[in-house]
């Protein structure tokens, strides 16, 4: 039988492991989002490297750390971030794009600065795919989150393995709860910060 405090503790790391993931994620995607609208070969690039990544067997790409960063909490991240990478990157790069030229040239001809054409209209504008891209990434570093139990990442991972190996239901159940629902939590929390900064979002 799982011991309750046991199963806080993991529920705990394995929400510090997904969130920090995805937050670290968010902070590179967003960046070479904008970037890649400057520069088409670095949107190439960037693009290519995401798809390749993502085209990689969850599994093998956690056990790909191993030999380059060891085992731990840090591999689990970088392992939890490449395969986080494309969505976000992806979605918001086209939310970005998305603009009609005639508009971004209406702000340049008011006077508005790159920095304000951003803030102003192109965010905005891609804040539905981005935060769709937030979401099924969330989602997806939540689930790959288990699998880098195996490397020592700690987390519902290990109650889930431990479940499995020893054909014990009520264990199973104690780590794979937890994980759905934060899965669902994660889609409500963004859905909700979705509804906050997205201008008209509820007229919709």
């Amino acid at each position: 039988m799982v011991i309750l405090e046991t199963v806080l503790d993991a529920t705990w790391e394995h929400i510090v492991l997904v969130y920090t993931t995805l937050f670290v994620s968010i902070a590179v995607s967003i960046p070479l989002a904008f970037a890649s609208l400057y520069s088409k070969k670095l949107e190439f690039v960037v693009m290519k490297f995401a798809n390749l990544v993502q085209a990689v067997p969850s599994f093998a790409v956690v056990a790909i750390m191993v030999p380059f960063l060891g085992i731990g909490f840090t591999p689990a991240v970088v392992a939890i971030m490449l395969r986080a990478l494309l969505p976000i990157i992806k979605n918001t790069y086209i939310g970005l794009s998305n603009v009609d030229p005639a508009l971004i040239d209406y702000a340049e001809g008011v006077g508005l600065s790159q920095w304000q054409i951003h803030r102003h209209i192109r965010l905005p504008n891609a804040y539905p795919a981005m935060f769709a891209g937030i979401k099924f990434a969330g989602i997806l570093a939540n689930s790959i989150a288990v699998l880098t139990a195996f490397i020592g990442s700690g987390g519902l991972g290990e109650i889930i393995f431990q479940g499995l190996i020893g054909y014990n239901t009520r264990t199973l159940l104690a780590g794979a709860i937890p994980a759905i629902m934060l899965a669902i939590l994660i889609d409500i929390s963004f859905t909700m910060l979705e509804k906050k900064v997205t201008p008209g979002y509820m007229k919709k």
